[in-house]
């Protein structure tokens, strides 16, 4: 059984079969070593139904904040990532959606954030972005040289939501708070990071780390947990991770840290039937599911991120 919560399950990515030149779930037989491959697929029917969050305790915050940020029908997408490359043009290898924040690219700061515009309701300067879906079939960006190749398909919905904490009540985050969840790299760092959650819609009570084989009239769902336990000092740490964690099994923060509200991704796709689809990644990752992640800046007014929290500690729905 998956569960993502607590540091005691480590996800492992499925080992890759050897590439060979019949064709694969990545289309045509030039692109068969690229991934992904039919292994990476699982029927949704076929995952056993679990649960991915611990239950609420008496003086758990069971509030929510909505941000609502649009799908990028703006077309902002860049192959750059400033939290983990600053300063570098295609830093990423691979192209990211955006939301919210208008002006995000590698070369981003504290003061080009603040001064931008945004796709978010109620000035939420935050940016909000994650490695697009590719249909792998349709014979798009063939020349990539990170072997991206396929045609972007966008979000059909996309929802920003913020959430509180099992065990205790939750404090604002500070602003610029930069957060990555996931590891771009799980299929060979290992398990250890990795936060991969693939559904469908209907099935949301069956989670895996494969891409999820859906029926048809059904969307792929990508769901994406940010951590919430902060350390109450830093706005980021050198491996981008320690100065904010995920909370135990229990829902508990570490000793010291402090319980902010907890960001969770939710993207819905229409895609082609069929294993025929695949997350945007680094070409030595072969688009394994596992590898799937996402980043957040903390661009919100202060007074936006006080609303935030008291929704949150009151159990109000935002």
């Amino acid at each position: 059984m998956f569960r993502r919560r607590g540091r005691g399950n480590q996800q492992q990515p499925t080992r890759r079969p050897t590439p060979s030149p019949s064709p694969t779930a990545g289309g045509e037989d030039e692109c068969a070593d690229l991934g992904p491959f039919l292994t990476d697929f699982v029927d949704i029917r076929q995952v056993q139904p679990t649960s991915i969050d611990p239950p609420r305790g008496r003086g758990g915050s069971r509030g929510t904040f909505v941000s609502a940020c649009g799908t990028n029908r703006n077309g902002h997408n860049n192959p750059d990532n400033f939290i983990v490359a600053p300063g570098v043009s295609n830093g990423a290898h691979h192209l990211h959606d955006y939301v919210g924040n208008l002006s995000t690219n590698g070369f981003s700061t504290d003061e080009s954030l603040s001064a931008a515009g945004t796709t978010c309701r109620f000035g939420d300067r935050s940016t909000y972005f994650w490695p697009v879906l590719r249909d792998r079939k349709v014979d798009v960006n063939t020349g990539d040289p990170d072997g991206n190749v396929g045609q972007v398909l966008r979000a059909r919905a996309v929802t920003l939501q913020f959430r509180g904490n099992a065990v205790s009540r939750v404090t604002a985050m500070p602003r610029f708070l930069r957060l990555i969840t996931g590891d771009a790299k799980a299929a060979t760092n290992g398990g250890a990071n990795a936060r991969a959650a693939w559904t469908c819609t209907g099935f949301q009570n069956r989670i895996t780390t494969k891409y999820p084989l859906c029926p048809r009239g059904t969307g792929v769902v990508r769901i994406l947990d940010f951590p919430s336990c902060w350390d109450g000092q830093n706005t980021d740490s050198a491996n981008h991770r320690t100065h904010v964690v995920f909370p135990d099994q229990s829902g508990a923060c570490p000793g010291g840290m402090k319980a902010v509200p907890q960001l969770r991704m939710t993207l819905v796709y229409s895609v082609p039937q069929g294993p025929s689809f695949a997350v945007d990644a680094f070409p030595e990752q072969q688009h394994n599911p596992i590898t799937d992640h996402a980043d957040f800046a903390n661009v919100m007014p202060d007074r936006l991120m006080a609303f935030v929290v008291n929704c949150i500690n009151r159990g109000r729905r935002c």
